[in-house]
């Protein structure tokens, strides 16, 4: 009897042993790999960043070389085209009153965001027709009658999770900040005459100043590539929405597009929006990035791009390349895939994660898109916080909650987190490493302040990714600042590239 009870005592314990081992996915004797977040540096930021002077960045003025559309010679190009990236807070003063409800309002728009983002998706899967929405025809609006490279900033202060570049537009070129879109596909900017314009840092654009200005008829094919037109007196009228109820309506036209010292695209197609609504203060329009006809990248064929975004809560730029795909060996790298239903996302191969080295366990189809285009990992510089399929999401935040339990808790919950911690007695803090893990072997450990981020000025930090219950997954601009983030689109490839920026 004794012996049969020791038996059974070793069953239980083993039982026990090899439950605990999968739970945690480590040996109990491995210590966790860690990164530090350095505390004290975070929280001086979040108590500049509603304080910095806004700065206005110079254009240079030396005279761009005009590059055609259609010139071979542009599109065999070896020269990089280039644009510095900022923060708009360099140029439009924070309206919030600390650094909290700055948060908060950035996490509002998100979430907005990332619900207009599911429901295109979901559009395009279903077969759902968007072409019978026609812009407003009032009667009473005042409208009726080679490589390049630029600098990138962060729109962290206005509630935002955009980043913006300088780009001119017309001639002679009129220079004004649009903000990056990964998510959309039509360039736009607000023209006068305006029927319902918001506040933007620059002068708000005149078409008659620009003698390359062209609208487009009705029978363009541009016109006729847009999700949402309609046509008065032979005029193409656009109408682009955005998830969080933004919207631009106005005429679509051609001018040219010029990229400080890089160079100049003529004939560019962009919306000249009349009736413009939402949240873009201080920008004066946008510049899609994604992989539409209508967007930039398809416009100037570029066979490559990439960007690195500055810290959300940085006064400083970084940049945003085409044409200049520079991988080492040493960077992760993941395949670039598309959804056959729906041309404008970006989809990466992502396997999985691992928190503190150790691999986390979860489902070899969670990240798949499947044969009717629901699913899949996208990448959007214009969402913040990274979205995960819920039951993605519950095994990362668990498998961090149980390698984190040492750590002073926080508030329970604040917005769309639900893991915090109370570090405002630390200078620094070992937390577990989250790493990234993509198809085909590569992997990218993300830093600590990727994923650990202050939510107020007294030291509030939250585990910064969400679940959605969207079976579509998004990795955000949080998650991808300090990466330098190239997009090969001519290998159908996506590089990683840490300290690239």
């Amino acid at each position: 009897m004794a012996f049969k009870r020791l038996i059974s005592l070793l069953t239980v314990t083993l039982s026990l042993f090899l439950t605990t081992t999968d739970a945690s996915s480590r040996p109990l004797s491995t210590p966790p790999k860690t990164s530090v977040l350095d505390v004290v540096s975070s929280l001086q930021q979040t108590q500049t960043i509603l304080s910095l002077d806004p700065a206005r960045s110079s254009f240079t003025s030396t005279r761009p070389v005009s590059v055609s559309l259609s010139d071979p010679v542009f599109l065999n190009s070896s020269s990089p085209l280039s644009l510095e990236l900022h923060s708009r807070d360099i140029f439009v003063a924070s309206q919030h009153k600390d650094y909290k409800s700055l948060v908060l309002s950035r996490l509002e728009r998100d979430s907005s965001r990332v619900s207009g983002i599911a429901a295109k998706i979901r559009f395009a899967v279903e077969g759902i027709d968007r072409s019978d929405l026609k812009p407003v025809d009032n009667e009473d609006t005042r409208y009726q009658t080679q490589e390049l490279t630029t600098p990138v900033v962060s729109g962290a202060s206005q509630g935002s999770g955009e980043y913006f570049s300088r780009i001119g537009v017309g001639t002679p070129a009129k220079e004004m900040y649009l903000v990056l879109d990964t998510g959309s596909d039509v360039n736009w900017i607000q023209c006068e005459p305006c029927s319902d314009c918001y506040q933007q840092s620059d002068p708000v654009f005149n078409p008659t100043s620009s003698s390359t200005y062209k609208s487009l008829t009705c029978s363009a094919p541009q016109c006729s590539l847009l999700e949402t037109s309609a046509c008065r007196s032979n005029k193409c009228l656009y109408q682009v929405s955005y998830g969080d109820g933004s919207f631009t309506v106005g005429e679509f036209a051609t001018d040219t597009m010029s990229f400080g010292e890089s160079g100049k695209l003529n004939d560019v197609a962009l919306g000249c929006g009349h009736d413009n609504e939402g949240l873009f203060t201080g920008a004066a329009g946008l510049l899609g990035l994604g992989g539409g006809v209508l967007s930039i990248t398809n416009q100037m064929k570029a066979t490559s791009f990439s960007y690195c975004l500055v810290d959300r809560d940085s006064g400083k730029s970084s940049s945003l390349d085409f044409n200049s795909v520079q991988l080492g060996s040493g960077d992760a790298t993941a395949p670039l895939l598309r959804n056959q239903k729906i041309d404008t996302f970006y989809y990466l191969g992502l396997s999985g994660f691992s928190v503190g080295g150790q691999k986390v366990m979860i489902s070899d189809s969670i990240f798949a898109v499947d044969a009717s285009g629901s699913g899949g990992v996208i990448l959007d510089c214009g969402t913040a916080v990274t979205r995960l399929q819920t039951e993605a999401y519950n095994s990362l935040r668990d498998a961090f909650l149980r390698l984190t339990t040492n750590l002073k808790k926080g508030t329970s919950s604040i917005s769309l987190f639900d893991t915090c911690y109370d570090f405002s007695s630390l200078s620094t803090v070992k937390v577990p490493t989250v790493t990234f893990h993509f198809t085909g072997g590569k992997s990218l450990d993300l830093p600590a302040k990727n994923y650990l981020i202050p939510v107020d000025d007294s030291g509030t930090f939250c585990f910064a990714f969400a679940p959605t219950s969207s079976s579509l997954s998004i990795i955000g601009n949080v998650q991808q600042q300090g990466t330098r983030i190239t997009y090969d689109l001519a290998n159908n490839r996506i590089g990683l590239s840490a300290n690239k920026c």
